[in-house]
């Protein structure tokens, strides 16, 4: 009776074994469908020369001037066409302005009257960490290319700032203004561009963006300055 249960049993479980071997087989030779992503996260280099310029409430922007930013960039992937992006930068800030009586220039100005207001053309030189916190929505790649636009946040932490001077009593270099500017900027940030496949794991990224800053970068309650600038962005993706 054992004898004819133990072979019952054997007979299955070899059938089990058996189909199972075929059900593998079968499967293995299904093509796979083309991948349309890599789901995670992907780190990065970027490297972006910047225009920037300021516009003071009290007084008027007076040209452009040239920055640069560099560091990390870094994309979580949480779709096939979408990630969450964001960075780590040292970005630099330019611009050119004329304003009036600026407290702190004009102090150092001791040739200045006092009592009559003096107009000063002024160069911002004003360094950020940056933390940008965005969303990118991606087309599908095609041939190892595909395109993205960019929305999101801002978030400039100050490291630095300086400013040159120009008026008719004074000329004043690399004043250092960094008590008269705020610690946070916050902005706006509005993009596109594309990235292209160098192998298997590597992608070249080209871009542009524009940072609108929307808060008052300085602590003098008399002036409202804000700062933008737009960014022609290179980056590497490993």
């Amino acid at each position: 009776m054992f004898n004819k249960y133990k072979h019952i049993s054997m007979k299955k479980i070899s059938t089990i074994l058996i189909l199972s071997l075929f059900s593998f087989s079968a499967f293995a030779q299904i093509p796979k469908l083309p991948q349309l992503t890599s789901y995670g996260f992907r780190l990065g280099l970027t490297a972006s020369p910047t225009i920037g310029w300021v516009k003071p409430e009290q007084g008027k922007s007076d040209g452009i001037a040239l920055g640069f930013s560099y560091g990390l960039m870094g994309d979580f992937n949480f779709a096939p066409n979408y990630s969450f992006s964001t960075a780590l930068t040292i970005t630099t800030m330019n611009g050119k302005s004329t304003e009036v009586d600026p407290t702190y220039i004009k102090s150092l100005d001791l040739a200045a009257n006092k009592s009559i207001p003096v107009a000063y053309d002024l160069k911002y030189k004003v360094q950020y960490l940056e933390l940008p916190l965005t969303i990118k929505l991606k087309t599908v790649k095609d041939n190892g290319r595909r395109y993205y636009g960019q929305f999101g946040l801002s978030n400039s932490f100050l490291l630095s700032a300086k400013q040159d001077a120009v008026s008719s009593t004074a000329q004043l270099d690399n004043v250092k203004i960094s008590d008269y500017t705020k610690f946070y900027r916050a902005g706006l940030i509005i993009g596109g561009g594309g990235e292209f496949d160098i192998s298997a794991n590597t992608s070249f990224v080209a871009g542009l963006t524009f940072n609108n800053g929307f808060t008052n970068i300085t602590t003098d309650k008399n002036r409202d300055v804000r700062n933008h600038y737009l960014a022609l962005n290179f980056g590497v993706f490993f």
